[in-house]
């Protein structure tokens, strides 16, 4: 996926644009059956990350990073940063949630109709009722400190509110200390973004099976969103489906196009599992294929793999982003690659590292991120292939490991 914000992997809604997924016309040979019948969205509890962190040395590194730069109060609100450093994902409502963590303190402001849903950890949890002031709560908390970072995600509501109870603290965001935090995934954190990969991998080997011809990019959409549940994930939470001159658009929406012999269908989905989520893009002809379109699918697999190769430990995502352009750009194709060549992964579908020209930052190991060049010819085709990889003591993990050719349907 490319979008260029870093974002968390929300549900929402199908193709179609019915929430609950059951909109649209599904031929009846597609419904699932036998293993592959699953609750397409489970309840929003189940969308909590794992227990099996350990949520108290997180903690302490928050303190640690806070110490490091003069900070005296972290304020976290809706968001993903909140569930990495409390296990505890905060529905996005009017009723604030915040986690307030000072040298000596460490609360979680929570509604007490949402107190419930909080399991224990290393910090206490102080529910406020409905005729209590949550602001003057979390301002009572932080006392007199002079230097506070605020979750990104924040409502901007409750930041202004902030402000004036604490008229003589310093604002600032505090995305940059818990990227720094978060860019190195733990074990276990891997592992799950290694099922969720594996996960894409089986929903693309059903696609492969699929004639698109004759379907539209909606109704090729919503299979994908309901296979990617049936294949492991909690939930979907992307699907782009481009057929035909749609593929040079990375981020078309799917539509009541009808799928044709002859196109390009660019299929880029992903989905949460236990929390983390996938990503993976692959790019299929709907019969035979013209000699054009397998070239262009050459040089961007080429530029694909040179990148997967330069992935190492203290690499430079501009070294990473120059390989692949480099291979675009020698084949004649440079100026319709336009976009980075890969993002980070993790709770969010995008967050650090990016993998651009502009980072110079070095990869390190735990590091999980997208490779995905492009090659996107205006009024015609496109050509997207993307895998998650983590960097590795001595190199790299590809995670996905499904079909990476131009696979022929129909």
């Amino acid at each position: 996926m490319l979008k260029g914000r870093s974002e968390q992997c929300h549900r929402q809604p199908d193709a179609s644009g019915d929430e609950d997924g059951e909109g649209g016309d599904e031929r009846e040979d597609e419904q699932p059956t036998g293993r592959h019948r699953a609750q397409r969205y489970p309840r929003y509890d189940l969308l909590m990350t794992s227990p099996r962190f350990d949520y108290a040395s997180r903690l302490a590194r928050a303190r640690a990073a806070m110490e490091e730069r003069g900070v005296d109060a972290l304020l976290l609100s809706v968001g993903p940063d909140l569930p990495y450093l409390t296990g505890y994902e905060a529905m996005p409502l009017e009723r604030l949630t915040m986690f307030a963590v000072t040298a000596e303190d460490a609360v979680l402001v929570v509604p007490q109709l949402e107190a419930p849903r909080v399991e224990p950890g290393p910090f206490e949890t102080r529910p406020w009722g409905e005729l209590e002031d949550p602001v003057r709560l979390v301002a009572g908390i932080v006392g007199g400190a002079r230097s506070v970072l605020i979750g990104d995600h924040t409502w901007a509501t409750f930041v202004l509110s902030l402000q004036e109870a604490l008229p003589e603290a310093r604002f600032g965001p505090a995305g940059e200390l818990m990227a720094s935090l978060r860019v190195r995934k733990e074990p276990a954190e891997v592992d799950l973004l290694r099922q969720a990969a594996q996960a894409a991998d089986r929903v693309l080997a059903r696609l492969a099976e699929v004639d698109m011809a004759a379907r539209t990019e909606r109704e090729v959409a919503r299979l994908v969103a309901e296979w990617t549940v049936e294949e492991g994930h909690d939930v979907d939470t992307f699907k782009i489906v481009a057929a035909g001159p749609n593929a040079a658009s990375p981020h078309h929406e799917p539509t009541d196009r009808v799928i044709e012999r002859g196109d390009v269908v660019i299929v880029d989905f992903g989905g949460r599992l236990g929390g983390y989520c996938s990503d993976t893009t692959r790019t299929f002809v709907v019969g035979d294929p013209t000699p054009e379109q397998e070239e262009v699918h050459a040089v961007v697999l080429a530029a694909q793999r040179a990148a997967a190769q330069a992935v190492r430990p203290g690499a430079i995502p501009a070294e990473i982003d120059a390989a692949a352009r480099r291979v675009i750009g020698e084949a004649g194709y440079g100026e319709y690659f336009i976009h980075r060549t890969g993002h980070g992964i993790g709770l969010e579908v995008h967050e650090h590292p990016y993998i651009i020209e502009t980072n110079s930052q070095p990869v390190e190991p735990g590091m999980a991120f997208s490779i995905e060049p492009g090659i996107y010819l205006p009024g015609r085709f496109g050509v997207r292939i993307e895998d998650i990889v983590v960097v590795t003591d001595d190199g790299v993990e590809i995670l996905n490991d499904s079909d990476r050719s131009l696979v022929q349907i129909g």
